[in-house]
């Protein structure tokens, strides 16, 4: 009868559980370098070689018309020149076309990666069947000879019998792993989101 115990304890189970949480750890650090790695190539530019080379943030410039309010509507000539106004102010229409320039940082405008890992579930099964088996063959043989010599008879005849009884054990054995895993976006770190809360207060409208 063979030891199933022995045989479960045989199992290295540091493979079977530790390898599933090990491949989780390192695709979470490869999560956080390539967050990392974005923000490096995606929010930031480099110009000039060598020891010359400068790093700054990148940003987007977006360039529009709009009708505003003409604030001179209505002054006299007199009026623009105490202000300091030339004589040639537009002061008969009521809007007049402002060309914006806004400088807007591009990491502001993206969705900035940082996958986590919330849960991992490993499922491992082992099964072991143990059957025991047994197998009985029997031969059997015979011969018989008839030989005739005037008034004499000879018969002879032979036989053999053969059992055979073998058993033994199988063991039969069944593995299944199944890993379960959930990752979502995680909120930025709360230094990132200070960060881009700074760059978002940065977003400043120019006059052409």
């Amino acid at each position: 009868m063979p030891n199933l115990v022995q045989e479960l304890n045989s199992l290295d189970f540091s493979v079977y559980i530790g390898g599933p949480l090990q491949a989780a750890v390192q695709a979470q650090h490869a999560a956080s370098m390539s967050t990392v790695k974005f923000i490096q190539e995606v929010g930031f530019e480099t110009t000039g070689s060598g020891a010359s080379a400068t790093t700054a943030l990148r940003y987007v410039d977006f360039a529009y018309s709009k009708s505003v309010p003409n604030p001179h509507l209505g002054k006299s000539a007199t009026q623009l020149t105490d202000e300091g106004l030339p004589a040639s102010t537009d002061v008969t229409s009521k809007f007049l076309s402002s060309d914006i320039t806004i400088k807007v940082p591009f990491l502001t405008m993206l969705t900035i990666p940082s996958i986590r890992i919330d849960e991992i579930t490993i499922d491992f099964n082992a099964k072991l069947t143990s059957t025991e088996t047994s197998n009985v063959s029997s031969e059997f043989a015979a011969s018989a000879e008839l030989g005739i010599n005037y008034k004499i008879v000879n018969f002879k005849a032979s036989a053999s019998y053969k059992r055979t009884s073998t058993q033994g054990t199988n063991v039969e054995k069944s593995y299944n792993l199944g890993v379960h895993v959930r990752a979502l976006n995680d909120d930025l770190p709360e230094g990132l989101d200070r960060i881009l809360t700074m760059l978002e207060d940065s977003i400043a409208s120019v006059n052409a």
